[in-house]
């Protein structure tokens, strides 16, 4: 083979090959290489290997050892390699790879090691080798990537990586961390990069430190040091110090930097400072300064559109923010204890406002492996108001790009929210899917519809109102982007079935709204909508023919309004008006509706309220208004308004009943042209037409039915209102025009008239209440004086009415009232439920029930008290009764003096006497048999307050009535806002599998429901001032009640019926107020100067003139204001609802310990107020059980140290009450009773297992102080328990014989789990404490074992479920003292003995077949402290097996 020259003169003469001259060519590196096996190549040639790798290291080996200069040899060596490659290319060469020599073809000759890397391998020659390459390097720092493409610094470095050994590592780590300080950055990071793999592992912790020094002084190596200090070996105290180094330095950190900072943080954390470290991270990482680029999303949503698929964004184009969410996904997924601390960091945020982006992207991503812990988190936010819209709007808005890559958690968390019973968690879901519909592409918006559309079709009530609220405010702001998948919506219609009929309307609202608004991808569906209407409409069955109607006008609203919006979208001096072929389909439409519902009274009626509604919104083109008023509304005053003419009988010979003209309330009663509504003979003409043709009315001839009376009047007032702007002169008339009804006098003789008769009584009575309800919604926002005043008599006739309808019900069982809301399925059930008497009881019973009947004062229980003083005077009404002349009208009030005034009442006994004698019925039950009252009728409130004259001196003149608002009339409007404000604002568990019964609550609510929940709050909160003035009224007058009867709540000046209405009254007003304060939305940002105006109402009344004061100032004021009604509170029902009230507001502040502190003071008051009744009789019953309970339970759980109030009231309440007779009291608690002991009982043995549940377990870690005021704690918790269990002996009853069993099982567990751990590290310090608390709660397990064998003698099954539990964790708890006796090596001073069977009060149970037969069962065994054996256990059998200990540690 012929050899290749090792060297050319070219090369020698060549500037760029210097070194390699004819001068080197024999010089000792040349020789011992080329004996060694390497031929030496220049002019860009490698070097040519003959031998193996290790055959070349070691024949280099031998001929430095057999060198006669050795070991000087080696310096000569390296001297002699260092001239050798001076220049570029030779050193280059060096640095290359060598190729076998085996084949001559160069482009097949398999690469070796270089030259360089093959030197290194020696073991004589690495050191100075090293030191000499390093020595080189700073001559190419500045050379970078030279025209060849070779980094000769890159390249050298990496000859020292993966070497076999390092002889001398720390020389090498001290002249690599030398050259680090004068390298460039370029250099830098690559020797930085190689640094794991050429360093030693003793010498990591030397270089983390140095680099992590580096990294602070250039920020610019941060990812490249971390990547190295990630894969280095460091203590933990480095590497914490390292990561706290990173920390401070994450604000200033690159956003390309910012993923590997972030991932190194989230891989060096441990289990101990997770959370610590992840809530610092979450602090300083923000994800508002990394904003993607206004183009990104644009390109992405047009490819995504295009394509119709999700597109994924490659990885070298996605911002810093996916790559930081990949870090925190990667720890996530593999390090639980990541998880953890992330969830637990972002639950410890307690407010909306801190809240960051961040957090939701993280649940997101936990959300794929911990799906469970992160709904639940998200539930909990949501209630507590800590997330809310603002944080989605951010995420969504900001950060779509990131946020469509984790669609997927987002749909799925979605549904799970929705799902949620919570209607406020509900909510939220539904502001998630809005959200991802308008920030997302048209692939994620099919997705979203598809989810909402199939919550739709599930037919579970709570979900479908949910999914349509959610499309429908799509539809509202998004209509040109949802109507692209309207055929997927219109799928809903074969669904209805599912559906009530206010879902419905919602359903056709969306539809009609994208048919008609939605551009051409909506127009298509128009034909399929006329076509569902019709056959809807054609249809004989009630339910079909309802939803036709719901349909077609929700279809005329849609297409009015379209027309509308192209008026006035064209040019303001050429305003095009509703084309002729839309008015015509309009007017067409409108007129088949009312010809489809001519024969069914409940359809037209339903039309009316539709139409009606529809009018209300405004969104009618005014050519449709106006054609409404001239062929709709005219028909009411053909069909329901007469003329009066004088001296000629009434209309309706052969009416059903006797007929008298009523309540006129105009003063030319008796006048030509006065009118009249002819109720009655309208009821009669129907009776005597399904008589006369019992197959149904002659279908020719048009019958006008008294059902749609109110609902047709509805519709007149409102086409009234949008034609003359709100002006209602037109129809005043119908506001004081009197009724034909049925004869008042009828009503004290209902008694003796026939079933039918009286029905029909019924049914007049029920037409009359809803025509005065309508006619009170109609002008109660009229401006004139006059009106004003007909308006609240109006609400007199209401009360009137009220009250005749009461005993009517009462003496008519099983009646079915006329439907008065037409659009729920409840208008075809049967009669509603009501308690109601149908013969008069004995005087005996019925002053009982009366009594009972006292006892309750909630909404319900007074709705049918609020008239009781009226229900005698309507029947003395005639004809003739007119407003008193001295009518006038108080619109301003002083709000320091308000006094509520009252109508004249009967006498208290002859009242007492008529309400024992005449049965009652509640109307609550009817709500759904009553028109509803519109938001606005509330106003009234705002008129100011009562005024009457008062006799005269002599008190020998008639009193003369003139009112503006009677405590009846003020109860009845606000027994309906509560009512209403229960409705929205009050945020109950929804019915999730019940179809029917979320329907059912939504009766009588359909105008209040077009409302939202903020809109309702913002009403009420408007009416603040006029309920405070109402509030001081009542508050006023029970605190002039009590300075007339020397404090007493039934003296003798007390008028017990308007007692009870006032009382009445109190209640509604704090109940309102508590509901208004207790709304959930007040938590979020966008309703909290919503929150501080309502503080400021009440602030202003106990500071008036305050100039601005802080959210703080405003609660602290507004708190003590309504803390100083509770010095007039009348009852303990009412009690409970002032205390809940201060509890609302408490929860507000952030100084929540101070004003529970007030609130412990007001509830302990209230407990130890004496309640009785204005008759005189002690309060009792179940409502004032449930009050009293309720109060107890705000105490305790109020109070700072409930240990202290229990052993307060274990010692003082109830041992002063085992003291006196059967009905007496506790001096100190007198609220105190027998009766009521098992409620102070339960309350107390609850609250006392909650509270040593709460004792954090004690821990040998534990300095001296924690310790012994945990032991203190325990002490006092086992003495309680004590005491409580000791009660039994007094108290047998078998209901507190059931809570002792239960809740001292649960307490001797939860001394197992957290006491007796503390007494195992204190045994020895504190032996004392330890005996005497150890005695205490054996005497308390004796007596528990005493109570099952109780149970066992009297064959209690329900006490005897409880004996098997206990028994187990009494003998747990034996062998767990005994456990920890034999720790602390006083195992000696446990005994064994025989426990015997004792009844509650000690004595030995002799049953001889127990002995025998349950002798192994029964006898239990238990740790005892006593020094001395118990009397009950002096003499013991010599086979004992109860363990004792002994005094003597």
């Amino acid at each position: 083979m012929k050899k290749d020259k090792p060297f050319t003169n070219g090369a020698a003469k060549s500037s760029a090959g210097g070194g390699a001259g004819d001068a080197n060519r024999n010089s000792l590196f040349v020789e011992i290489i080329s004996k060694a096996g390497i031929t030496l190549k220049l002019d860009d040639a490698h070097n040519q290997l003959s031998v193996d790798d290790a055959i070349f290291q070691k024949n280099v080996t031998q001929g430095l050892r057999k060198h006669a200069s050795y070991p000087k040899v080696v310096d000569d060596f390296i001297s002699s390699l260092q001239e050798y490659v001076e220049g570029r290319e030779a050193f280059k060469t060096c640095l290359l790879p060598c190729r076998s020599c085996q084949d001559s073809d160069a482009s097949t000759k398999a690469s070796r090691e270089s030259l360089i890397k093959l030197l290194l391998g020696v073991n004589i020659l690495q050191t100075p080798l090293m030191n000499a390459l390093l020595e080189k390097l700073p001559e190419f720092m500045e050379d970078g990537n030279s025209e060849d493409g070779v980094n000769i610094p890159r390249l050298t470095i990496s000859h020292f990586k993966w070497l076999d050994r390092i002889y001398d590592s720390t020389s090498l780590t001290d002249r690599i961390l030398e050259l680090l300080t004068v390298a460039p950055l370029d250099v830098q990071r690559d020797i930085i990069t190689c640094l794991p793999e050429i360093i030693e592992d003793d010498q990591h912790t030397r270089v983390a430190k140095e680099l992590s020094a580096l990294m602070q002084q250039n920020t610019q190596l941060t990812v490249v040091v971390l990547d190295v200090l990630s894969n280095i070996n460091l203590s933990s105290d480095l590497l914490a110090e390292v990561r706290g180094s990173v920390m401070l330095a994450l604000a200033s950190v690159e956003l390309d930097d910012l993923p590997v900072v972030v991932k190194f943080i989230l891989h060096s954390i441990t289990a101990t400072d997770a959370y610590e470290v992840i809530a610092e991270l979450r602090t300083k990482l923000d994800f508002q300064l990394c904003l993607p680029p206004a183009s990104l999303s644009v390109t992405q949503g047009g490819r995504r559109a295009a394509t119709g698929t999700p597109s994924q964004v490659a990885p070298d184009k996605r911002d810093c923010k996916a790559l930081v969410l990949d870090a925190i996904a990667s720890a996530v997924r593999f390090q639980k204890t990541t998880a953890e601390a992330w969830i637990k960091a972002i639950e410890s945020v307690r407010s909306e406002s801190e809240h960051k982006v961040i957090d939701f992207l993280v649940l997101l991503i936990l959300h794929i492996n911990h799906h469970k812990a992160v709904e639940s988190l998200v539930q909990a936010k949501v209630r507590a108001g800590r997330l809310g819209d603002k944080l989605l709007q951010a995420v969504f808005s900001g950060h779509t790009p990131v946020t469509c890559e984790y669609f997927p958690s987002i749909l799925a968390l979605a549904q799970t929210l929705l799902r949620s019973p919570d209607p406020v968690v509900a909510s939220f879901a539904g502001r998630v899917y809005c959200h991802v519909f308008f920030c997302f592409d048209p692939y994620y918006q099919q997705e979203v519809v598809g989810s909402l559309v199939t919550f739709v079709c599930n037919g579970y009530t709570a979900e479908v109102d949910t999914a349509l609220q959610v499309l429908h405010e799509l539809v509202q702001q998004r209509t040109a982007s949802l109507a692209s998948y309207a055929v997927f919506i219109k799928g809903i219609l074969d669904y209805m079935e599912n559906l009530s009929l206010t879902q419905i309307r919602k359903l056709f609202f969306i539809l009609s709204t994208l048919a008609f608004s939605g551009g051409t991808q909506g127009s298509y569906i128009q034909g399929d909508m006329h076509i569902v209407v019709r056959k809807q409409l054609s249809s004989t069955v009630l339910k079909y023919k309802r939803i036709g109607i719901i349909g077609a006008i929700a279809l005329v609203g849609s297409m009015a309004t379209r027309g509308r919006n192209e008026r006035t979208d064209a040019s303001a001096s050429q305003a095009s008006p509703l084309s002729t072929n839309v008015f015509k389909q309009v007017t067409t439409l409108v007129q088949l509706v009312r010809d489809c519902c001519d024969g069914s009274a409940e359809s037209t009626a339903l039309y009316c309220d539709e139409l009606a509604t529809l009018i209300h919104t405004g969104a009618l083109h005014p050519k449709v208004q106006a054609w409404i008023g001239e062929n709709i509304l005219t028909d009411f005053q053909d069909d329901y308004v007469v003329d009066v003419q004088p001296g000629k009988e009434p209309p309706g010979d052969d009416c059903v009943l006797p007929m008298r003209l009523c309540y006129n309330l105009e003063e030319e009663e008796d006048s030509e042209g006065s009118i009249a509504i002819n109720l009655l003979p309208l009821l009669a003409n129907n009776v005597l037409a399904r008589k006369a043709q019992p197959g149904g009315p002659d279908s020719s001839k048009r019958l006008v039915s008294h059902v749609c009376l109110a609902s047709h009047f509805r519709l007149l007032r409102l086409g009234e209102e949008a034609l003359n702007d709100g002006n209602l002169e037109g129809i005043d008339a119908l506001l004081g025009c009197p009724l034909y009804v049925a004869d008042p006098e009828l009503v004290e003789k209902v008694e003796s008239l026939s079933r039918q008769e009286r029905e029909w009584l019924c049914t007049a009575l029920f037409l009359t209440l809803n025509w005065f309800r309508e006619v009170v919604n109609a002008f109660c926002r009229q401006s004139d004086a006059e009106m004003k005043a007909k308006v609240l008599r109006r609400l007199e006739n209401i009360t009137e009415v009220k009250g005749l309808l009461e005993r009517c019900l009462a003496a008519t069982p099983g009646y079915k009232p006329p439907t008065a809301n037409f659009d729920s399925e409840g208008s075809e059930g049967g009669a509603p439920a009501a308690n109601s008497s149908t013969q008069p009881k004995k005087k005996t019973k019925g002053k009982k029930r009366k009594a009972d009947g006292a006892e309750n004062t909630s909404t319900e229980s007074l709705q049918g008290d609020e008239t009781m003083g009226d229900t005698l005077a309507p029947a003395e009404r005639t004809q003739d009764d007119k407003i008193p002349s001295t009518t006038h009208l108080e619109d301003s009030c002083s709000k320091t003096d308000c006094f509520v005034s009252h109508r004249t009442l009967c006498s208290t006994t002859t009242l007492q006497e008529a309400v024992e004698e005449r049965p009652q019925v509640s109307l609550a039950s009817y709500r759904a048999y009553m028109r509803e009252l519109d938001i606005h009728v509330f106003g009234i409130l705002q008129m100011g307050l009562l005024t009457k004259s008062l006799l005269d001196s002599h008190m020998d003149t008639k009193v003369t009535e003139v009112m503006q608002l009677g405590p009846a009339e003020l109860m009845f409007l606000l027994d309906d806002l509560t009512q209403k404000l229960d409705h929205v604002l009050t945020t109950s568990k929804r019915t999730m599998f019940l179809k029917v019964g979320k329907a059912d609550q939504d009766v009588g609510f359909a105008n209040l429901m077009q409302h939202s929940p903020r809109q309702i709050a913002s009403h009420a909160v408007h009416l603040l001032a006029s309920l405070c003035d109402h509030l001081e009224g009542t508050h006023n007058y029970f605190q002039m009640s009590q300075a007339e009867n020397d404090g007493l709540a039934d003296g003798p000046h007390v008028n017990v019926q308007e007692t009870q209405v006032m009382s009445s009254c109190y209640q509604l007003l704090l109940q309102t107020l508590n509901t208004l304060f207790s709304w959930s939305g007040f938590v979020h940002l966008e309703n909290k100067p919503l929150l501080k105006d309502a503080l400021g109402t009440l602030a202003l009344r106990l500071k008036p003139g305050e100039g601005a004061m802080s959210m703080d100032e405003l609660l602290g004021h507004a708190f003590s204001y309504l803390r100083n009604f509770s010095a007039t509170v009348p009852s303990c029902e009412l009690a409970l609802t002032l205390t809940r009230l201060l509890m609302a507001m408490a929860k507000m502040s952030p100084e929540q310990k101070e004003l529970r502190k007030e609130i412990v003071s007001v509830a302990q008051g209230f407990l130890k107020q004496h309640w009785v009744g204005p008759t005189g009789e002690r309060e009792k019953g179940s409502n004032y059980s449930k009050a009293l309970e309720g109060l107890l339970c705000i105490y305790l759980d109020s109070c700072e140290n409930v240990l202290d109030a229990i052993e307060d009231i274990a010692i003082k309440g109830v041992t002063e009450l085992v003291h006196v007779d059967k009905d007496g009291h506790s001096a100190t608690y007198p609220t105190l009773t027998r009766a009521v002991f098992g409620i102070f009982y339960r309350v107390v043995m609850e609250r006392l297992e909650k509270a040593v549940k709460a004792i954090p377990a004690g821990r040998s870690t534990d300095s001296d102080e924690v310790q012994e005021a945990l032991l203190m704690r325990w002490s006092a918790g086992v003495r309680n328990f004590h005491m409580l269990v000791n009660l039994i002996k007094t108290f047998d009853g078998r209901q507190s014989l059931r809570v002792c069993l239960k809740y001292g099982r649960l307490f001797v567990e939860a001394f197992l789990k957290k006491g007796m751990p503390l007494l195992d590290c204190t045994f020895k310090k504190y032996k004392d404490e330890v005996n005497g608390l150890l005695k205490n709660l054996q005497l308390s397990t004796r007596q528990l074992h005493h109570m099952c064998g109780h149970s066992k003698v009297n064959h209690n099954v329900n006490l005897m479920n409880c004996v098997p539990q206990l028994k187990r964790t009494l003998e747990s708890f034996v062998y767990r003292v005994k456990a920890m006796l034999t720790v602390n090596k006083c195992h000696e001073a446990f005994w064994i003995g025989n426990l015997k069977n004792r009844n509650l009060h000690g004595e030995e149970i002799l049953s001889q077949d127990m002995m025998q037969t349950d002798k192994g069962e029964d006898s239990e065994t238990e740790a005892s402290v006593l020094a001395e054996d118990d009397d009950e256990d002096e003499e013991m059998p010599e086979n004992a097996e109860e363990e004792f200990l002994s005094d003597e540690y």
